[in-house]
C-alpha cells in the first residue's frame, strides 16, 4: 500500500543508472521504500484474499433465512458521543493501536501499527499491541483507540479478536478510529440492533463491492480537497461501503470524506462518524503519493487527540547534497534568494565528497573533505549567518566502490543500505549493509563531525539519512546523536513485536506534521516532495506546479505543513516559483531547528 503502506510513498528521486554524462554533476535526490511503500510484502495476494473473503460473506449472508418480520428497532439508551470536554482535556493525549497478527498476511499487522503509531506520536504517548491482547476496559485508560483491520476475519480464518473490544467500543465514550477490516464481526457480537442503534449503519450488510465489483475508486474529497488514490490493477482491495440506514431509532451518520467510483460515477462514504465510532473503509497507508487520501486520517487524528487545534499551516525549505563538490556561486544564489524573502532554511550537507571510480572527472578517482575547500566553507557561513540551518547529511552520502545503486558517487548513491536498479528501471531495495552494526554507523557519525569541527563549522543538531534509507539499527544511532530527523523514514518489521523478522520488510512512510515515532525520535516532515524536471526510475517529472498542488492538498491538515527539498544546483526560479506559490496558499516558512 505507499504507505501500506503504501506508497508511492516514494515519490523520491533517483536519476535512472547511466543518466548522468560524465562530467555532469547533477545529484539525484532522496527517496524511500518501494513503489507500495511496503517491502517483501505481497500485496496482491492480500488483496485478493481480502476480495474473495468479503465475497463469502456475502454469500453467507444471502443463505441466511430471512426474518419473519422486519421492524424499524426502537431507540435505547447510548452512550453518549466523544466531545472535545473528553478528549481535550489531557496535556498528553495518550493512543492505543491495536493490530492483527493472524492469518496468512498478518505480518502486514504490525507494518500498518507502525504507520498509525508515528502519526499518533504527533500528539502525546502511544502504545501498540496485538489486538488479540486486548483486555476489558483497555480503552478506558487511553484518549482514544485505533484499530487497523489487516486480517479479514471471516471463512477459513477465525476471528482473533477478543469479545472484550468489541463491547468496550460499543460502550465507551472515548473515541474509537476503525480502519478496514471485521467491523461488521463487531456489529455481530454485540447484536446488530445495538450497533444500528447507537451508530446509524449496518456493516452486516455493507461490503467492498457495489454491484458485483469493487469498481475504480479513484479519489477522495475532504475539507474541500480532491485527494488521489492510485493503487495497480490487481492490488486494490476495495472500499467499504457504509449501509447508512434512515428511519425513526436510527442517528444521524456524518460522512466525513467522499469516495468517488469512477466507473460508476457513484460516491460513498469513505469514512463516517457516528457516536464516538470513526469508520475509514480502507486502509489508507499503501500506494500513497504527496495528495493522497492517507491526508484525510492524518487529519481526523486531531477530532480524537486534539480536537481544540487551531488551523495553522507552516512550510518548510532544505537545500539538499550539498557537498565538497558544491559550486558555491550556486549556493550563494539561492541563499541571496531566501534571505530576501526573510526565509528560514535547511542546509543538508554531506561533509566528504568522494567519486571513488572517477565517474565525474575522466577516470581518476577523487575524494574532496570540506576542510579542504574554504571558498566553499565561508558560504556555508554567509548562509549560516542569513537564515540557513546547518544539517548532517550522512559521511559520503555513498557506500565503497561499488554501484548502490548507481555509481558509487557521493549525493547519487546510498550509504546506509543496499539498492540496485533492475530491468524495469526501478530501484530495489536490497537489505542493509554488509557488516551494518551500531559500531559501523556511529564510526560514520564521528568521523563526518569530526570534518565539520575541522572545517570550524558547528556541530549539526539535525539529521537526514541519504536517501532516507537505513536499517533500524541505523535510525537508532542517529536518533542518539541528532534532536531530529528531517526526511521520510523506513520502518521495520519487528520493532512493535520484538521477534526476528525479515532484515528487509518494512513500511515507508512521510508525515504532515512533527512526530515522535516507533523509534523514539522526532522526526520533522519533508511531504510534497521535491523539485525535478526529468524522468527517473518510472518517477514522472515534478515541477513547481506539482509541488504546489501537493501544498494545496495537505491544506486538509489542520496544523500541518508543506516541506520540501530543493537542489541548489538548479536555477533559482523553480525555487522562486515553488516559494511564492506555497506562500500564496497561506504557509508561512519556518526554522526546521525550532520544531
Amino acid at each position: 500500500m505507499l504507505l501500506l503502506l503504501v506508497a508511492a510513498l516514494l515519490s523520491g528521486t533517483f536519476l535512472a543508472a547511466g543518466a548522468q554524462a560524465a562530467g555532469e554533476k547533477r545529484n539525484p535526490g532522496e527517496a524511500s521504500g518501494t513503489t507500495s511503500g511496503l517491502n517483501r510484502v505481497d500485496l496482491k495476494g492480500w488483496a485478493k484474499a481480502q476480495i474473495k473473503a468479503d465475497r463469502a460473506r456475502q454469500d453467507q449472508a444471502r443463505k441466511k433465512p430471512a426474518p419473519a418480520t422486519v421492524t424499524t428497532p426502537a431507540a435505547t439508551p447510548a452512550a453518549a458521543p466523544a466531545d472535545a470536554a473528553d478528549v481535550g482535556i489531557q496535556a498528553d493525549p495518550t493512543t492505543l493501536v491495536l493490530y492483527d497478527t493472524a492469518g496468512p498476511y498478518g505480518h502486514l499487522g504490525e507494518l500498518y501499527a507502525m504507520a498509525a503509531a508515528n502519526l499518533a506520536g504527533h500528539f502525546g504517548t502511544v502504545t501498540a499491541k496485538p489486538v488479540s491482547q486486548y483486555t476489558a476496559g483497555m480503552v478506558n485508560s487511553y484518549t482514544a483507540t485505533i484499530y487497523i483491520g489487516s486480517t479479514y476475519y471471516c471463512c477459513d480464518v477465525p476471528d482473533a479478536v477478543p469479545a472484550a473490544f468489541y463491547q468496550d467500543a460499543l460502550t465507551t465514550t472515548k473515541p474509537v478510529t476503525w480502519v478496514g477490516a471485521n467491523i461488521w464481526n463487531m456489529a455481530g457480537a454485540v447484536g446488530v440492533p445495538q450497533f444500528t442503534q447507537k451508530y446509524g449503519w449496518d456493516p452486516t450488510t455493507s461490503y467492498y463491492e457495489d454491484g458485483g465489483s469493487i469498481g475504480t475508486v479513484t479519489q477522495v474529497t475532504y475539507k474541500g480537497q480532491t485527494l488521489t488514490r492510485k493503487i495497480p490493477a490487481g492490488q486494490d482491495s476495495g472500499v467499504l461501503r457504509p449501509n447508512v440506514l434512515t428511519g425513526p431509532g436510527y442517528p444521524a451518520v456524518t460522512r466525513l470524506a467522499e469516495g468517488l467510483d469512477t466507473s460508476s460515477g457513484k460516491t460513498f462514504g469513505w469514512a463516517v462518524r457516528s457516536s464516538n465510532l470513526t469508520y475509514i473503509g480502507e486502509i489508507p497507508f499503501a500506494y500513497v503519493s504527496e495528495s493522497d487520501r492517507v491526508i484525510v486520517f492524518e487529519d481526523l487524528l486531531f477530532d480524537a487527540l486534539a480536537p481544540a487545534t487551531a488551523e495553522r499551516h507552516r512550510a518548510i525549505v532544505r537545500l539538499e547534497d550539498i557537498s565538497p563538490n558544491s559550486e558555491p556561486a550556486e549556493l550563494k544564489a539561492i541563499a541571496d534568494y531566501l534571505y530576501s524573502q526573510r526565509i528560514p532554511y535547511g542546509i543538508n550537507v554531506i561533509p566528504v565528497y568522494t567519486d571513488p571510480n572517477g565517474t565525474y572527472n575522466n577516470g581518476v578517482p577523487e575524494t574532496i573533505k570540506l576542510s579542504q575547500r574554504p571558498d566553499l566553507v565561508n558560504t556555508l557561513k554567509y548562509m549560516l549567518a542569513r537564515g540557513a540551518v546547518l544539517m548532517n547529511h550522512g559521511y559520503t552520502h555513498q557506500y565503497g566502490n561499488a554501484a548502490n545503486p548507481y555509481n558509487g558517487v557521493s549525493g547519487d548513491d546510498f550509504e546506509f543500505y543496499r539498492a540496485h536498479v533492475d530491468a524495469a528501471n526501478s530501484v530495489i531495495y536490497d537489505g542493509p549493509i554488509p557488516g551494518d552494526s551500531a559500531a559501523w554507523a556511529q564510526g560514520r557519525i564521528n568521523s563526518g563531525l569530526a570534518e565539520f569541527a575541522a572545517a570550524g563549522l558547528p556541530k549539526p543538531t539535525l539529521w537526514t539519512t541519504p536517501h532516507y534509507a537505513g536499517s533500524r539499527t541505523d535510525y537508532e544511532v542517529f536518533s542518539s546523536n541528532f534532536s531530529a530527523r528531517l526526511e521520510r523514514s523506513l520502518y521495520f518489521a519487528g520493532t512493535l513485536s520484538g521477534a526476528a523478522s525479515d532484515p528487509n520488510r518494512f513500511i515507508g512512510q512521510f508525515f504532515p506534521y512533527v512526530v515522535r515515532d516507533v523509534y523514539g525520535t522526532k522526526v520533522i516532515p519533508e511531504n510534497i516532495g521535491n523539485y525535478e524536471p526529468e524522468e527517473y526510475n518510472n518517477h514522472p517529472p515534478r515541477l513547481p506546479a506539482d509541488l504546489i498542488a501537493s501544498a494545496k492538498a495537505n491544506l486538509a491538515v489542520r496544523d500541518g505543513f508543506a516541506s520540501f527539498f530543493y537542489h541548489p544546483y538548479f536555477p533559482v526560479e523553480p525555487l522562486k516559483q515553488t516559494v511564492e506559490g506555497i506562500k500564496a496558499l497561506g504557509y508561512t516558512f519556518v526554522n526546521p531547528a525550532t520544531l
